[in-house]
């Protein structure tokens, strides 16, 4: 997988381009494909602010961690990255449509309540 990885503040390092690959190989463990994945990296102050955005097959994702440290920020990061993927790879099994009746109504087992 191709990351694009700018930086205005810094220069990107390989150690840096390392520790971002093997958090964005974390997520690909989660089965959903990662579309043109884009990190930017800021400093503001003392602070790195780290973002990123990518697409997937039904909408994008975006995420944003602020830290001292580069590399607490990358890990910040892709925790947040993790928790929007498994909701986003979770949520076709969600039990709203199996609790709502309608396909039992449409199949003639429920009546509808008037």
């Amino acid at each position: 997988m191709i990351i694009d990885i700018t930086s205005k503040a810094i220069d990107v390092t390989p150690a840096i381009r390392e520790r971002i690959e093997s958090r964005f190989a974390k997520l690909e463990r989660l089965q959903v494909p990662l579309i043109t994945p884009q990190v930017i990296i800021t400093k503001e102050g003392l602070a790195f602010i780290i973002e990123a955005k990518i697409g997937i097959p039904n909408g994008q994702l975006f995420a944003q961690a602020e830290h001292e440290d580069l590399y607490a920020a990358v890990t910040l990061l892709g925790q947040k990255l993790e928790r929007q993927l498994t909701r986003h790879s979770s949520k076709p099994a969600a039990h709203r449509s199996a609790r709502s009746g309608k396909e039992q109504c449409r199949a003639g087992e429920l009546t509808p309540a008037l």
